[in-house]
């Protein structure tokens, strides 16, 4: 069987579209099987055949994908499970009563509402800082209880970007382990573990597998230390496992992330300056646009594009922002972001009554297809 190793030569591009260039060992297929067994058989004297017991702790296709996000990030070891908030939670579930987190005060709801509502029960604090703001994010630093930062960047829905090195610089001089979610970003375009941070994650239901059919969830380490080990066992526990039939459309999925990935950010910058230029739109969140201010931390940090997720405002409020997306005939009205068909959400309704976006963000996930049919898409709504 050939493996990543033996491939080295190849750019991390190639790499994914080949499954980091594993074939099946019996048979020589270019596309690996699905492993639905949950238990694995010992020999006589007991000893294991494949260092795998059970599923839940280690499972062939799970792996297979985990090796793939691992050799994309450039990390040491990657843990799937059974969703992104599975993830975004685990490094969380791993610290100890009485540690304090500090996360980004922009960032997926869901990650935030976790600490809200569980933190306190488990001996957690945490502080919010403000997305993108490096001296706001020193100042929320508990010298001796801060053991995790968590960045989100861009940040959803507004998609303000952090600069992660400069957080990575920081936290690590007060030995606290950095998070980044890094899912809109992608490792097409933003790598963190290079920049510094210590975790990096992905809601792999989004733009790893990119045909919104997966439910996934994918963190890789920098290192193989207490945390991650504590994570490892925390996975294994709780039963957080993704299943094998995800797993292996999620490998699949991923084959083409490089291609759909840079098409969706071609279509999303075009998009972007249209929509700047409408006269029906009030505002567009995007870091390709000079105007945006992440923009030049977004250029530093982001090789290749700026992501295919915007969000702009129109005039009025909810009931005008609904009824601007109820026109839509090519873009979806759905939740979820990433997949290769473009989506339109109305955010605030989908989030929570403390919720700081305003009513009147339509937050866009751009898909592959073509953009003038989504720009005719736009000029129907938009009037």
């Amino acid at each position: 069987m050939s493996d990543s190793s033996s491939q080295s030569f190849l750019s991390r591009e190639s790499l994914v579209v080949q499954s980091l260039g594993k074939e099946d060992a019996e048979t020589g297929a270019i596309v690996k099987p699905i492993h639905l067994s949950t238990t694995y058989a010992r020999r006589p004297d007991y000893s294991l055949i494949a260092e795998k017991t059970y599923i839940r702790d280690h499972g062939p296709t799970q792996e297979d994908a985990e090796s793939v996000v691992c050799a994309l990030e450039g990390g040491v070891d990657a843990i799937s499970f059974a969703s992104g908030l599975a993830a975004c939670t685990a490094p969380f579930h791993a610290l100890s009563a009485g540690d304090h987190i500090v996360i980004s005060g922009t960032v997926y709801h869901g990650t935030l509402a976790w600490l809200e509502q569980f933190a306190e029960s488990r001996g957690l604090s945490f502080t919010t800082f403000i997305a993108g703001d490096v001296d706001d994010f020193k100042r929320q630093i508990i010298p001796g209880k801060t053991k995790l930062a968590w960045v989100e960047t861009p940040a959803n829905p507004t998609w303000v970007v952090t600069d992660i090195a400069v957080i990575s610089e920081i936290a690590g001089a007060n030995s606290i382990a950095v998070a980044v979610d890094s899912t809109c970003a992608t490792p097409v375009l933003t790598r963190p573990l290079s920049l510094g941070a210590d975790l990096v994650c992905h809601s792999a239901t989004k733009y790893l597998n990119g045909h919104s059919d997966v439910l996934a969830g994918m963190l890789v380490t920098a290192e193989d230390n207490e945390l991650w080990q504590r994570i490892r066992q925390h996975r294994l526990l709780a039963g957080g496992t993704l299943g094998s039939l995800d797993a292996y459309l999620l490998s699949r999925g991923m084959r083409t992330l490089y291609v759909r990935v840079r098409q969706q950010c071609e279509n999303a910058l075009t998009i972007a300056h249209a929509l700047d230029s409408h006269s029906s739109v009030e505002s567009v969140m995007y870091p390709g646009l000079e105007s945006h201010t992440g923009h030049r931390v977004a250029t530093s940090q982001m090789s290749g594009g700026y992501g295919g997720m915007l969000s702009f405002t129109v005039p009025g409020g909810k009931e005008e922002a609904i009824e601007m997306i109820s026109r839509a005939r090519v873009f979806k009205r759905a939740t979820s972001l990433g997949g290769v068909e473009s989506v339109l959400e109305h955010r605030k309704s989908v989030e929570p009554p403390s919720s700081k976006t305003p009513d009147n963000l339509i937050r866009v996930s751009v898909g592959i297809e073509n953009v003038d049919d989504l720009l005719a898409d736009f000029n129907r709504m938009l009037g």
